[in-house]
């Protein structure tokens, strides 16, 4: 493993560019940052709030799901971890980023349903909308249930499929865009749910669960699930906090396998390099970009070439 970059504000959400740089999110900074192999770094955007997830859209802009920010709880070993709702609160955003100038559009504040509270992961399918999670806020006294949502670029729909759910935070979708994944953090749990045409899912009539999802895997003990990322094979490789570092699952969840990596707050994964076989993580809680030479080749995403124009602009 490399440390690719350090001093970063939380750092999340990572963009494998073609180039070899990485776009990420640095939430306590509220900004969008790119950072090349060298540890060179250059603010894209400040967007503000607290931005999490980001992806490349059909457009090949960056598209960010922005949570609204946390209070920050420091460490004495010098640690950041996010906390509560924080007091300078207006709501969750989905903002489009235009990558040339920078400029940050807010798209949806409102699904279909009410305001969104905390928008934290995102994926776009081969229709060019996106799924995207809102796990919600935490107050001193209570909390937001989650969900997950299906928007379209053009401001025209942003609807509520799945509700509720504890905590949805990665999600992803498997190599033929038939399943959607997703990992809820505060139970460890990775559902799957049959997508049976962009934007909709059909419920399993066999699921227990008031969400109607089938359940991949549950991770014994104090173990918590983040971002996520699929490889090429169908694997799902979710961050995992707390017993730090990516646990990847195969998709009958009948083997479970646990990467360590140096931070309890492993947070996130993508892929990139010219096989797909070099993974980005980002250790957010020392806030660091790490790369690592992975077994087996990630899952290209959808759109992601459309950053190629930008990749090239060396800054």
């Amino acid at each position: 493993m490399k440390i690719v970059a350090d001093g970063l504000g939380f750092p999340e959400g990572p963009v494998a560019l073609a180039d070899g740089s990485v776009l990420l999110v640095e939430i306590a900074a509220g900004q969008l940052s790119r950072v090349w192999p060298d540890g060179r770094r250059a603010v894209v955007a400040r967007p503000g709030g607290g931005p999490n997830g980001a992806a490349i859209g059909p457009d090949g802009a960056c598209y960010i799901c922005n949570g609204g920010g946390f209070e920050w709880h420091h460490g004495e070993d010098g640690t950041v971890r996010p906390g509560l709702q924080p007091a300078d609160y207006t709501g969750g955003r989905i903002e489009r980023v235009d990558l040339a100038t920078g400029e940050v559009t807010v798209l949806y504040t409102h699904s279909d349903r009410g305001p969104l509270k905390g928008p934290n992961d995102i994926v776009f399918d081969a229709d060019g909308g996106f799924w995207f999670s809102d796990v919600g806020k935490r107050r001193p006294r209570d909390g937001d249930h989650g969900g997950v949502y299906y928007a379209k670029i053009d401001g025209s729909e942003c609807r509520e499929v799945i509700y509720p759910m504890t905590t949805p935070n990665g999600v992803g979708l498997s190599p033929d865009d038939r399943r959607l994944y997703v990992a809820e953090t505060t139970t460890g749990r990775l559902w799957a749910f049959d997508v049976s045409a962009p934007g909709r899912i059909s419920r399993s009539p066999d699921s227990l669960a008031a969400h109607g999802g089938t359940l991949v895997a549950g991770l014994p003990g104090y173990q918590l699930f983040d971002s996520l990322a699929v490889e090429a094979n169908g694997n799902i490789c979710v961050a995992t906090l707390f017993n730090g570092g990516i646990t990847v699952i195969s998709p009958d969840g009948k083997s479970i396998e646990h990467v360590p990596l140096p931070d309890l707050f492993t947070t996130n994964i993508c892929f990139g390099g010219p096989d797909l076989k070099t993974a980005y993580l980002t250790l957010s809680s020392t806030g660091r970009l790490a790369v690592l030479d992975w077994p087996r080749p990630g899952l290209r995403l959808h759109w992601s070439e459309c950053a190629d124009a930008f990749a090239m602009n060396k800054g």
